[in-house]
């Protein structure tokens, strides 16, 4: 299974575009959009529509679940806030679960809901073969987190990546991390940023 996913749109209809173009290039089977898809609520045309693939998405701390909700529903995408997904791959089953928004700005969440966001979404997925977790802000105590004096990491995502051991961890939120990757235990931590990371499963 190849995996696009990416984050922090911020309502670039350009850049949508050439995520949808990559998307159709790589021939990938899903695409995950780690919030921010919007500027702040103030643009939803011509962003999750551009793909023809099956989209997960999360909101970011620039849109509501509402919003989140509206832009699922609107082109048949899945809002994976709270929720899990199963995914069949030949004879893997891959899961996917998640939570949006952050722990600071617009559309904030304390830690402790982020936490047991993501350990409901987990149950229903954890006898998957491969298990992914979905956030947009980047987990606390972690290289991500040096690389911004205004984004702090999230204790709640960290709690859970440290509970529940995901396979892969995708996140976005510090622009400047982009395209970074560590190792939390046996998780991989990826920030998929703007341009997106392509992923095999």
């Amino acid at each position: 299974m190849k995996i696009l996913a990416a984050g922090d749109i911020h309502g670039d209809t350009d850049l949508a575009k050439q995520l949808a173009q990559k998307a159709e290039k790589e021939k990938v089977d899903l695409v995950v959009l780690c919030g921010d898809i919007t500027q702040q609520e103030s643009s939803t045309e011509h962003l999750v529509g551009m793909f023809k693939q099956k989209v997960l998405l999360i909101p970011g701390n620039h849109e509501s679940q509402a919003t989140a909700d509206f832009l699922a529903e609107l082109y048949k995408a899945k809002n994976l806030h709270g929720y899990s997904v199963k995914l069949k791959d030949k004879e893997k089953e891959v899961g996917l679960f998640g939570c949006g928004s952050a722990n600071i700005g617009l559309f904030q969440l304390p830690e402790d809901e982020i936490h047991s966001i993501l350990k409901k979404g987990f149950k229903y997925i954890k006898g998957c073969n491969k298990k992914i977790m979905v956030t947009h802000v980047h987990p606390s105590s972690t290289l991500m987190e040096k690389f911004t004096k205004f984004f702090p990491g999230s204790s709640g995502v960290k709690k859970a990546v440290d509970e529940l051991q995901p396979d892969i961890l995708f996140c976005s939120h510090v622009h400047e991390a982009e395209g970074m990757e560590e190792k939390i235990g046996k998780t991989l931590v990826i920030n998929v940023g703007r341009k997106g990371k392509i992923i095999e499963i």
